[in-house]
C-alpha cells in the first residue's frame, strides 16, 4: 500500500511540474503576442510619412502599445495566480519573480517605443 501512495505522490509531483511549465509557456506566449503588437506599432512608422494628419497614425500605434502593456501585465497576473494555486496544494514550486521582472521590462520597452514614435 505504501508503494501505491508513493507512486501517486510522484505522479502528482509530475503533474504539478507540467502545470508549472505550461504556465510558463503560456506566459511566454502572451509576451510574444505583446511584442507582436509593439512590432505593429513600429510598422506604422512607415505610414507616418505618407499619412496626414501624422498624429492619427501615431495614436493608432499608441493603441497597439497600450494593448501590449495590458497583455504583459495580464499575463503576469495570471501566471502569478496559477503559481499561487499550486503553492496552496503544497507543491514544491516557488512563484518565480521573473514574471514581474519580464512584464516590467517589456512595459518599459513599450513605453520607450511609444515615446520614440511620437518624437519622430
Amino acid at each position: 500500500m505504501s508503494d501505491k501512495t508513493d507512486l501517486a505522490e510522484e505522479r502528482t509531483d509530475w503533474a504539478e511540474d507540467r502545470t508549472s511549465l505550461a504556465n510558463e509557456r503560456t506566459f511566454a506566449g502572451w509576451m510574444r503576442t505583446g511584442m507582436g503588437a509593439i512590432a505593429v506599432a513600429i510598422g506604422l512608422k512607415a505610414v507616418f510619412g505618407a499619412f496626414e494628419p501624422k498624429w492619427v497614425a501615431q495614436a493608432v500605434a499608441t493603441i497597439f502599445i497600450a494593448g501590449a502593456i495590458f497583455m504583459f501585465w495580464s499575463a503576469q497576473r495570471q501566471a502569478k495566480r496559477t503559481h499561487q494555486r499550486l503553492k496552496q496544494r503544497e507543491a514544491s514550486i516557488k512563484t518565480p519573480r521573473y514574471f514581474m521582472i519580464v512584464a516590467l521590462m517589456m512595459s518599459l520597452g513599450g513605453i520607450g517605443t511609444g515615446v520614440i514614435l511620437w518624437s519622430l
